[in-house]
């Protein structure tokens, strides 16, 4: 095949997925290599960025790649097909992704530690908007849920990777925060459950007659 065969044959696929597909996948259906794939991929990424008579782009996400439009014709596409505007994140909710995006995988339990409040509401609200997503559980007592960032916040957020997140300083070491934080609540939930054990004292039967008057012995 020449590079323009493989290159519309490329285009062909992803546009027909409408969502991004694994480079590995797309090196298997060309039978080539993963590294010659990828190379195909970040000449029409480049082609279809300086081509100003050409509405789509090529995405990197992480290693997958989609098609989209280019962000300059949102307007024009929300006008065409009058999709509703969604709602926009709440201060909490956009504390939360931020402490998730900086910091996964991480528990609920380290949210609301860090956050210092229950932070249930917003955390759901995140996974139903698509933007945080389950990454497993901790190996821990409980094996509580880890959460992530998915390839919706990155798509939404315009990055490539979670590498192009701007650096913070981090305070915490959150791997070892999550296991603590769950050790805590094991040693708390254990503490509760001795807290709610309760005994019943029976008093011992006394001796048959004793209750009874005892009459002193007189001399006959």
């Amino acid at each position: 095949m020449t590079k323009e065969q493989i290159e519309a044959r490329l285009q062909a696929m992803l546009f027909a997925s409408g969502e991004s597909v694994p480079v590995k996948r797309l090196a298997e259906v060309l039978e080539l290599t993963e590294a010659k794939t990828f190379s195909y991929l970040e000449e029409m990424k480049e082609k279809y960025d300086s081509d100003e008579s050409c509405g789509i782009r090529l995405m990197q996400l992480e290693d997958s790649y989609q098609l989209s439009t280019k962000k300059e014709y949102y307007e024009c596409i929300r006008n065409l097909t009058e999709k509703k505007r969604k709602a926009s994140l709440t201060n909490a909710g956009l504390e939360v992704l931020s402490i998730v995006a900086y910091n996964q995988p991480i528990t609920r339990s380290s949210i609301e530690f860090i956050r210092g409040v229950n932070s249930d509401g917003p955390l759901n609200n995140l996974i139903s908007a698509g933007l945080v997503e389950e990454m497993g559980r901790l190996d821990a007592p409980g094996r509580p849920i880890l959460f992530g960032t998915s390839e919706e916040f990155l798509r939404c957020f315009d990055l490539s990777s979670i590498s192009e997140l701007p650096d913070v300083e981090l305070e915490y070491n959150f791997e070892d925060l999550n296991r603590d934080l769950v050790e805590a609540q094991q040693v708390e939930f254990e503490s509760n459950s001795d807290e709610t054990s309760f005994e019943i004292a029976v008093d011992e039967p006394e001796p048959a007659g004793a209750d009874e008057p005892q009459t002193p012995d007189t001399e006959e």
